[in-house]
């Protein structure tokens, strides 16, 4: 009988030992197959939305300076749409916030997901924020009408632009998150096309 007892105990153990690993595994997520049918359905726009990543300071620096900074460009962008003669100008401003609002949606995502301000403490002050117009230039440029405003708008753009870039390149080299950095990427390349065609634009207006 004692050994009857002792078979019977172990055969107990085991089994409430599988259960609590079974138990385990399927709280954290265990089934091999579960990641890879959530990574198969998992739409590419929500991930964009929300990064999964970890971030760092240099993720959130980079949304906090380019969502203003953009915010200015679709300002000058607008003003294209009353104030330009040239066709080309009209098009480019139309391309510029056409791609800005929406990253100007999803940084702000961004921001708050990760618990952030969308404006750091302290404010911007301007500071960190290369290319951005001063109030002076914002007002000549909403001053201004047909060929002259053409000329300023692809002028100060062309600078606006640059500092863009420097920022991006920033990211790219000290941010974290795989999304923000691809983010910033885009960024690049887009506005570098840009500034060349401004600059060829500039040599005809």
């Amino acid at each position: 009988m004692s050994t009857n007892r002792s078979i019977d105990s172990r055969l107990a153990l085991t089994t409430a030992a599988g259960a609590a690993a079974l138990a385990l595994l399927t709280a954290c997520g265990g089934d091999p197959m579960a990641g890879h049918t959530m990574t198969a359905s998992t739409p590419a726009a929500t991930a964009s939305a929300q990064p999964s990543a970890a971030f760092n300071d240099a993720d959130v620096a980079f949304a906090q300076m380019m969502i203003p900074h953009h915010e200015q460009a679709v300002e000058m962008a607008e003003l294209a749409e009353t104030r330009a003669a040239d066709a080309e100008v009209k098009e480019l401003a139309a391309k510029i916030k056409a791609a800005q609002d929406p990253e100007i949606a999803t940084m702000t995502g961004w921001l708050t997901s990760w618990g952030k301000d969308a404006v750091p403490h302290g404010g911007h002050g301007g500071h960190g924020m290369p290319g951005m117009m001063t109030e002076e230039d914002m007002t000549k440029l909403q001053q201004a009408k047909g060929a002259e405003f053409d000329r300023m708008f692809a002028e100060l753009m062309i600078v606006h632009h640059r500092g863009a870039i420097e920022m991006a390149r920033t990211e790219q080299s000290q941010g974290a998150n795989p999304e923000v950095k691809q983010l910033a990427r885009t960024i690049e390349t887009a506005q570098q096309a840009e500034i060349e065609q401004m600059d060829k634009l500039l040599e005809r207006l």
